[in-house]
């Protein structure tokens, strides 16, 4: 008859966490978080207590966190997963098990990118896509109308033409590094932790160059100065964003290069507002032509042209010019620009226009005040 081990007494999962039985998911995740902080062997270097709180914690978030194994957890208990418990697998034997079931949590928390002992991703050490650039392009309101083309010159850097980007003299190629195979990476064991860091020799790239290339001393990269003519389209406005496609950054050996980024910024106008692709302007009207109307010369993007002021125009109206606003990215119909009326009033009045207003302001039984005479009048 075999030998039935007794199974060993383990506390609630709940009660280990510190949460209600009707705690949602987010909440049992803080949980789990507060106590791997807390038990965490980095922070608790020869503490074999700490160690059991930590494979606990770990043990009761790997069954609460998961719908199916929870739901049989509390209806079973512990007996849902047998004797091999922590749920039911066989038991996190090491720390890789507990970083391998719970990557997320302790990328978050450590910075781990999900890799026992704190290992991220390594960079790979083939062909690798440039990296995208952005220019500021500058550009008056006017230009909006038409659009343009601007030449735009930048510094940036290049695969090695010489080399090919791989930093190697011709007829020869990088070599595997001996010491971390390729990985670019080395490891080595500290106590409770598998620990990862930069290969030394090869500084993470996983090759080593026994003959470097004399145009780029070994880099792969040389550097580059460029000159680009851009077409912006018109209808632009601040922020608009142009992508040009591979004159970005060139790639890393033999990768693609990345994108150009064109972000437009318009110089502010002397008169006009945008908004969208309607202008506002401010139009100054002597305060007769507000009474009896007329035409008014103003000023457009393109030049001048009349518009009609209507009698008894008020002051703060607004006047509109249709389709000599800015133009649409999306089509070629124009907004409007819209003139917003302030009076005009002469800081002197001459004595035929004092007669003549006083005369109006008879007719309207408006009382005045009297101009001042000198002491020769």
């Amino acid at each position: 008859m075999p030998h039935i081990h007794p199974m060993a007494t383990k506390r609630d999962y709940y009660e280990v966490l510190g949460v209600e039985k009707t705690a949602d998911s987010d909440t049992i995740k803080k949980a789990y978080r507060k106590l791997a902080m807390q038990f965490h062997p980095d922070r608790n270097p020869g503490n074999p207590e700490a160690e059991e709180k930590f494979k606990e914690a770990a043990a009761a978030y790997e069954v609460l966190s998961d719908a199916q194994k929870r739901a049989a957890y509390d209806r079973f208990g512990h007996q849902a997963f047998g004797q091999g418990g922590f749920g039911g697998q066989q038991g996190f034997q090491n720390a890789e098990d507990i970083f391998a079931q719970f990557g997320d949590i302790f990328g978050d928390l450590f910075g781990m990118g999900g890799q026992p002992g704190g290992r991220g991703q390594r960079r790979s050490n083939g062909p690798r896509r440039g990296a995208d650039l952005r220019y500021i392009a500058e550009m008056d309101l006017k230009d909006v109308i038409t659009g343009l083309e601007k030449e735009l010159e930048f510094d940036t850097e290049d695969a090695c033409g010489e080399c090919d980007g791989n930093g190697a003299e011709k007829g020869s190629k990088p070599a595997t590094c001996p010491q971390c195979n390729g990985s670019g990476q080395v490891v080595s064991r500290q106590g409770f932790f598998t620990m990862a860091s930069t290969c030394p020799r090869c500084r993470g790239d996983g090759q080593i160059i026994e003959k470097p290339c004399k145009t780029c001393k070994g880099k792969g990269r040389t550097p580059s100065h460029r000159k680009i003519a851009v077409k912006i389209p018109p209808g632009v406005d601040n922020g608009t964003r142009l992508r040009i496609s591979n004159e970005g950054e060139g790639g890393f050996k033999g990768g693609p290069a990345g994108d150009l980024y064109v972000e437009i910024r318009l110089r502010e106008h002397d008169l006009f507002e945008r908004e969208g692709e309607d202008l506002f302007a401010e139009l100054s009207v002597p305060y007769v032509q507000l009474l009896l109307g007329g035409p008014l010369e103003v000023e457009t993007l393109t030049g001048e042209t009349e518009i009609e002021i209507p009698r008894s125009c008020q002051p703060g109206e607004l006047l509109k010019i249709s389709g000599q606003g800015l133009p649409s990215l999306k089509g070629s119909r124009r907004g409007h620009i819209f003139y917003r009326v302030k009076p005009v009033f002469p800081e002197k009045v001459s004595a035929k226009e004092e007669e003549h207003l006083q005369e109006i302001a008879q007719i309207y039984g408006i009382k005045t005040k009297p101009k001042k005479k000198g002491i020769f009048n």
